[in-house]
């Protein structure tokens, strides 16, 4: 498996041994095994690529993906740590859809749901999203679908909206300030997929009532971790997942 994994990033049987901390020999062996099985190629010069079965074999496993079945586990452990409303948004076109909600400890209800539509401009989740995606497309999605007035708080400058992204990104982190909703604020961190793409991101909400029980920056690292964590098991990679870093 070690020498499956390194057969991503390098070709040579001596970075492979370097990487895997395994004799030469036994990578050799190794590599015949995952030829034969069309797991690798030997394109000659000592040099491997991934072979095919990879290709086919990732198609299946995306085909069948559920975001919310492998972002389960750490969306409640995000919950019963914070004991806030958690939701996971993932961008679907112009807008940022739930695909997954685990409600507070509190004995009230927030007004989402699983499979709501919002738009990103306005949400924590999508600020996040966004804020590591090309400023250009950002300009282009918002000129498109507009930037609606969801509250008096709700940005609905283009440039200050890139404004903002930019400072998301450098913090990590993302508000909403009843920017979506009156009388809601939401906290969000994003999360990234195989390939290294802001696909979404995670967040948690409270009423301006009951506003956080710890210092922003104690909670968004908190939440920037479990984007990392659900980044992780949607098979980002480790750089990509590490935003902070």
């Amino acid at each position: 498996m070690t020498v499956l994994e390194a057969l991503a990033d390098h070709e040579r049987v001596t970075d492979i041994a370097e990487v895997t901390g395994l004799p030469k020999s036994t990578v050799h062996r190794i590599l015949r095994v995952l030829v034969d099985h069309q797991f690798a190629l030997n394109v000659g010069g000592g040099r491997y690529l991934g072979g095919p079965r990879i290709l086919s074999l990732s198609s299946k496993v995306l085909g069948r993906f559920e975001p919310a079945y492998y972002a389960d586990a750490a969306l409640r452990k995000l919950q019963q740590e914070t004991g806030y409303t958690v939701h996971l948004g993932l961008l679907v076109g112009d807008d940022v859809v739930y695909v997954a909600k685990v409600e507070g400890s509190k004995p009230y209800h927030m007004p989402s749901r699983v499979g709501m539509s919002i738009r990103p401009h306005c949400t924590a989740v999508g600020k996040a999203a966004l804020s590591w995606t090309d400023e250009s497309q950002v300009r282009e999605m918002v000129r498109r679908a507009g930037m609606e007035r969801r509250t008096a708080h709700t940005i609905t400058d283009e440039d200050a909206l890139v404004a903002e992204l930019r400072a998301v990104r450098e913090r990590g982190y993302a508000l909403d300030m009843e920017e979506n909703e009156n009388g809601i604020i939401c906290l969000g961190a994003p999360v990234f997929d195989h390939a290294g793409k802001a696909v979404g991101g995670v967040s948690i909400s409270t009423l301006t009532l009951e506003p956080w029980k710890q210092p922003v920056e104690d909670l968004a690292g908190t939440v920037v971790k479990v984007g990392e964590e659900i980044s992780r098991s949607f098979g980002a990679p480790a750089a990509t997942a590490a935003v902070r870093s």
